[in-house]
Parts: C-alpha cells; sequence; structure tokens
C-alpha cells in the first residue's frame, strides 16, 4: 500500500510569490490550518519541498 501524507497549511499566503500561492492551491490547500491527505509520490514531494516554510506535514502508513 502506497504510503499517505496529510499536509497541512501553517502559514498564510499573504504577501507571498504567485507561484507559491499556485502550488499550495495545487495541493488542495485553500485555509490556513486545512489539512490534506495525499498520495506520496515525487511530483508531491517537489511541491511540498517548494512550500515547505509554509506547510507541515505528516507521514500516514
Amino acid at each position: 500500500m502506497a504510503k499517505k501524507l496529510e499536509i497541512t497549511l501553517t502559514r498564510s499566503l499573504i504577501g507571498r510569490p504567485h507561484d507559491q500561492r499556485v502550488t499550495v492551491n495545487t495541493l488542495g490547500l485553500k485555509k490556513t490550518n486545512q489539512t490534506v491527505v495525499q498520495e506520496e509520490n515525487s511530483a508531491i514531494r517537489g511541491m511540498i519541498n517548494k512550500v515547505s516554510h509554509l506547510v507541515k506535514v505528516n507521514e500516514i502508513n
């Protein structure tokens, strides 16, 4: 079974560059403290690395 990632937006997008806003929206996050569950793959990991200062990630088995 593939690992899943629980991603929570912990910081606001106000004043952030457009590409970071688009990346957060692509992950499925719209509001601060919102949590989504995504399957782990290289594309999702790359997006998380780009906005790592804005999100908190937990691995779920």
